[in-house]
């Protein structure tokens, strides 16, 4: 069985609504297009996508069986990602409006956006939920092509995220401005966290 056109739209919209709205690592990305331009930014992208797209196919591959029956798995993962994204924001809010260029030199590492994908129990709770709406019954193949077409759009809206913190920074070249700014994203990411945490 193959999905049919109007299925895949169905999954197109389906996986931009999720990707697209604002989350941590979305706002972590947006925070370093701010910062250190659009390379930097990227490469955080990438990171952010292949995290995701890799927790996507290992939920597909059965995963998800394992997660739906062990609630204190949800519990510890709710905790972590939690404690995870409250660190970042205390980045975010010590640094001058650079995101860490001082004690650092760099944006967050790629490895930082796969991570948090797979610590936020929001990307899990969607995988699974476009798991079981799009995929129940159906074969591997159907899973691949599930995987990579979700995989596909979150790129490209992380690649929005970053596309708008670079440009963003263009207006923000005052250092008083961009400081600002970030503490607004620190605060937004830390309400992230909160949410992360509730039922």
């Amino acid at each position: 069985m193959t999905f049919s056109a109007d299925e895949l739209l169905a999954i197109l919209g389906f996986a931009l609504v999720a990707s697209l709205s604002p989350g941590p690592v979305n706002l972590l990305i947006l925070t370093a297009g701010i910062g250190h331009g659009s390379a930097r930014a990227m490469r955080l992208a990438v990171g952010s996508c292949a995290g995701f797209t890799l927790l996507l196919g290992v939920l597909a591959a059965g995963l998800g069986s394992v997660w739906q029956a062990l609630p204190v798995l949800q519990w510890v993962l709710k905790a972590a990602g939690g404690g995870f994204v409250a660190w970042l924001s205390w980045k975010l809010l010590q640094d001058r409006g650079d995101w860490g260029a001082e004690a650092h030199g760099t944006a967050p590492g790629l490895m930082t956006a796969a991570l948090m994908q797979w610590l936020n129990p929001k990307a899990w709770i969607a995988s699974m939920a476009g798991l079981g709406i799009f995929t129940a019954g159906r074969g591997g193949l159907d899973m691949a092509v599930f995987t990579l077409t979700w995989g596909t759009v979150c790129f490209a809206s992380a690649c929005v995220w970053a596309w708008c913190g670079s440009h963003a920074g263009q207006w923000l070249a005052d250092a008083g401005r961009r400081q600002l700014l970030q503490r607004g994203l620190a605060v937004t990411l830390m309400c992230s966290g909160v949410l992360m945490l509730l039922p």
